[in-house]
């Protein structure tokens, strides 16, 4: 693979931020936007159940997706490093043999969420039809989740290397692909909610081949080798497990509140579900932001450049403020559109008009979470992530929707909001303690510095073995173009 200049190492920060969340927003809307229709279209099916079965069907997928997110994270995180240190070989083995590593674990995860699907939908409070809709879709897509998370692994890795256009397009025409997919599926073919299913596997299929394809245009994929596969597992691992473990936290605090929705009925998890729905297509620029400035911190950290890693942090505080603002402008007028859109009433229509006019402001501080979580780990801190997650799923979630809930489903989403505020500001405070405590050649590429003495002994002499390696390579090399 020959060296290529890491991109974010030079030019302007707060271009760099725009330019790769800006990219990274319009995938994300796409394939939030088809999400969103997929429930515009059952809605129009006039079945509460299948409704609510798409609300049951998210919590768990949720699930899922945590810990492809968390798995990518990881792998974007150490090869933007290694990639901004120099050693462009070494990440494409990582890249390599953790994408194998990707298949297998989600493969597993997703038959055993197939197998498992009935006590697990139980486990969220679904009933009835809406638990068999729900468990029939469920079945379908799970044991494909490996699509998805080849997916999101080639977008981490192509957003590592900077390039920000590619990963948007391979996202864009999986999502059009969806799109005309599912009105056919659905409508056409009257196949309802497994329609739905068969169009998201579908399109996933063709997300994860336009992937591969994508990166191996960059020379960052090639034929894992079977001596380097668990060493690279256990680099990758030191953020991909604690990332993991953090996003896993979401849809935890999401089990607990469709819990608390459920005991109000079917309206009230439809209501919840519409708004799930609704949030990542308003936001997709914050939720981009997660994924798109964390290659500008490692690069700028595998270059040493400490000042840029605090103006990327900076940068994305600001933009996170402006989004949440502009969107809030958006749909504190338009919440009656919204309303006759999803045709909803009642306790529905109640918590859709209450996140339009108060509860949507809240979200500058799940921002706030989030770009603190990225800097956590990208910058050798992936297990502060995880405690501030977590945190925010139970202390900041349960005892505020708890109280919430005895002044009905509107209470639920209130208290939901409320906890955000506090590990929001306490995230962010911490994030910039972080980066003023770190110092040029303290983190090891691919190494948190949070990892037990031990542990970090251990990784660095392997890396220390790479490199001599990898020189040894070089030598020969050398010796071979001169005789």
């Amino acid at each position: 693979m020959s060296a290529r200049p890491a991109r974010f190492c030079s030019g302007s920060i707060l271009r760099h931020v725009v330019v790769m969340a800006g990219t990274g927003a319009i995938g994300l809307m796409a394939v939030f936007a088809v999400d969103l229709l997929n429930l515009f279209y059952i809605s129009r099916l006039n079945d509460p159940a299948l409704t609510a079965a798409i609300g049951f069907t998210g919590a768990v997928g949720y699930v899922q997706i945590a810990v492809s997110i968390g798995m990518s994270i990881g792998l974007g995180a150490v090869t933007a490093r290694q990639i901004g240190a120099g050693r462009h070989d070494l990440a494409r083995r990582i890249a390599s043999s953790f994408l194998l590593v990707m298949i297998v674990t989600t493969a597993a995860l997703g038959l055993a969420t197939a197998l498992f699907s009935a006590p697990i939908l139980h486990l969220f409070g679904a009933t009835g039809r809406a638990a068999a809709q729900a468990d029939g879709y469920i079945r379908i897509v799970s044991p494909a989740l490996s699509l998805i998370a080849v997916g999101m692994g080639c977008s981490s890795l192509l957003r590592a290397v900077g390039d920000a256009r590619r990963s948007m397009n391979v996202t864009l025409i999986g999502a059009l692909a969806s799109a005309l997919l599912d009105p056919l599926l659905i409508f056409v073919l009257h196949l309802g909610l497994e329609g739905a299913a068969i169009s998201t596997i579908l399109s996933r299929g063709l997300v994860s081949l336009l992937g591969l394809h994508a990166v191996r245009r960059h020379g960052l994929l090639g034929y894992p080798s079977g001596r380097h596969i668990l060493p690279d597992a256990r680099l990758v691992g030191g953020v991909a497990t604690p990332a993991i473990l953090t996003n896993l936290a979401t849809p935890i605090g999401g089990l607990f509140i469709t819990n608390a929705m459920a005991n109000f009925g079917l309206a009230a998890v439809a209501g919840q579900a519409t708004i799930d729905r609704i949030v990542p297509v308003a936001f997709a620029f914050v939720f981009a932001l997660t994924g798109s400035v964390g290659p500008i911190m490692s690069q700028n950290l595998g270059a040493g450049h400490l000042d840029r890693v605090r103006e990327a942090l900076v940068a994305s505080l600001k933009l996170v403020a402006a989004c949440v603002a502009i969107t809030w402008m958006i749909l504190l007028p338009a919440q009656d559109l919204v309303v006759e859109a999803f045709a909803a009433q009642g306790t529905t229509a109640a918590l859709i008009r209450l996140f339009c006019t108060w509860t949507i402001g809240g979200y500058v501080f799940i921002g706030m979470l989030f770009v603190a979580n990225t800097a956590f780990n990208n910058l050798g801190f992936p297990l502060y992530s995880t405690l501030f997650n977590w945190g925010r799923a139970t202390l900041g979630t349960i005892p505020f929707v708890w109280i919430g809930m005895r002044f009905g489903p509107c209470g639920v989403q209130v208290g939901q909001v409320l906890g955000c505020v506090v590990f929001g500001t306490w995230a962010v405070l911490t994030a910039f303690s972080v980066v003023g405590r770190l110092k040029p050649g303290r983190v090891a590429p691919g190494l948190a510095t949070e990892l037990p003495a031990r542990t970090a002994k251990s990784a660095l002499a392997e890396l220390d073995e790479l490199d001599e390696e990898q020189q040894i390579t070089d030598d020969l090399a050398d010796r071979s173009a001169r005789a």
